[in-house]
């Protein structure tokens, strides 16, 4: 980011930047970027204009402090999401009677997988309880997903009783169908269901089981950074807080 300001504003002094131009190189910088992937541009960017002001002793009023480019590059404030209970997920799971649309959301809900790497699966790719995947959304080469053995079993069935040749798609359905399936999964149960809810569940029941965080990160969600996984947890309620403090201390 800093290389591509250095390049548009080379030959000028700091101090006589302007706001309107701080905001005509971040729409160039960010056009179609998620807003939250925008803010973090934008506070780079003023940390930069900070540094030079308050280290350095620069005498300049930060371009960033506008009220327009605050407004407009404020950070999106998360939106709050159910924790989905097991007994939920099963039920939604046990009433799905396509045994594809079924896979589907255990692989989600089992394996903390995320909708776009269950649509990529391949016959070649499963390896009885590990899957492959290739080319993740981490830019590594390939990761390793773990599943129970029975939803391995009901897969490799799958793949037989299909006949899906090696290198084909085990599901080959757009993401948009995929979507509106989950959300029509959640609606036999009355809530509204999102893919991703599916893949926080896998990693909030685990959580509450006892599996070390370290486990959750880096088996069940493949995060790079704990801090990632933490926000995935939901927060504790205090029915949970007083539970978990009688069963370690009571």
């Amino acid at each position: 980011m800093l290389g591509r300001f250095e390049d548009r504003f080379q030959d000028r002094l700091l101090t006589s930047i302007t706001s309107e131009e701080v905001m005509s190189f971040l729409n160039a910088l960010t056009p179609g970027a998620k807003s939250n992937t925008k803010a973090h541009r934008f506070g780079q960017l003023k940390a930069f204009f900070n540094f030079h002001k308050y280290a350095i002793g620069m005498a300049f009023d930060n371009p960033c402090d506008a009220p327009l480019l605050r407004k407009t590059y404020r950070k999106k404030q998360s939106e709050p999401w159910t924790i989905l209970h097991k007994d939920l997920v099963d039920e939604m799971i046990f009433r799905t009677g396509d045994q594809r649309n079924r896979l589907i959301l255990e692989l989600m809900a089992r394996g903390g997988m995320r909708i776009s790497e269950v649509l990529k699966l391949r016959p070649v790719d499963v390896h009885d309880r590990k899957l492959l995947l290739r080319s993740p959304k981490s830019g590594k080469a390939f990761e390793t997903v773990f599943i129970p053995q029975k939803l391995a079993d009901r897969l490799n069935e799958y793949i037989r009783s299909a006949s899906i040749e090696a290198e084909r798609r085990i599901f080959p359905i757009t993401y948009s169908s995929a979507r509106r399936m989950v959300m029509k999964t959640g609606k036999l149960v009355g809530i509204h269901l999102r893919c991703h809810d599916l893949r926080r569940h896998a990693a909030t029941y685990a959580s509450r089981s006892g599996v070390p965080i370290e486990i959750i990160s880096k088996i069940i969600l493949r995060h790079a950074q704990l801090a990632t996984t933490e926000r995935y947890l939901g927060k504790v309620s205090d029915t949970e807080a007083v539970r978990w403090v009688e069963n370690v201390f009571g």
